[in-house]
């Protein structure tokens, strides 16, 4: 019963931190120090586990935020993608398709990476963790 209440508590915690971040400028940083926060209590990372970790973790994740953001230069909000031509709707699903190749190949590199400093139960754990939050931030915002 006793784990029951840590995670309840911690999920409530969780939550407010989360809508606290909402409410303050610098969003990303703080949903970047939860999500830091989330996966270290899911993962249980010792120390060192954390301290190897996270440095290849913001790595990883600041070369598939230049991938991301590359595509996003030439296809964004302002995109019509009802294309006029065949040639430009099959140029923007080269490009998708491209992104997403990458994005695959940078996931595959760096959970390499990670197996060589954590065991792989963890590598495996910090994948969940990540969809975890994912899941739960989605909650909140949809909350509120």
């Amino acid at each position: 019963m006793k784990l029951n209440f840590k995670y309840i508590l911690f999920t409530f915690v969780l939550m407010f931190a989360i809508n606290t971040a909402f409410a303050q400028a610098g969003k990303k940083d703080k949903i970047d120090a939860l999500r830091v926060a989330f996966i270290n209590k899911k993962v249980n990372f010792t120390a060192a586990e954390s301290q190897a970790f996270w440095p290849l973790y913001n790595e990883m994740n600041d070369k598939l935020e230049v991938v991301r953001k590359t595509f996003n230069l030439q296809y964004n909000s302002k995109t019509n993608y009802d294309f006029a031509t065949d040639k430009e709707a099959e140029a923007y699903l080269a490009a998708e398709l491209n992104k997403k190749q990458k994005e695959f190949e940078l996931y595959r590199e760096y959970y390499e990476k990670f197996k060589k400093i954590l065991p792989v139960k963890k590598v495996s754990a910090v994948r969940r963790a990540e969809d975890d939050f994912k899941k739960e931030l989605i909650k909140i915002v949809k909350e509120n």
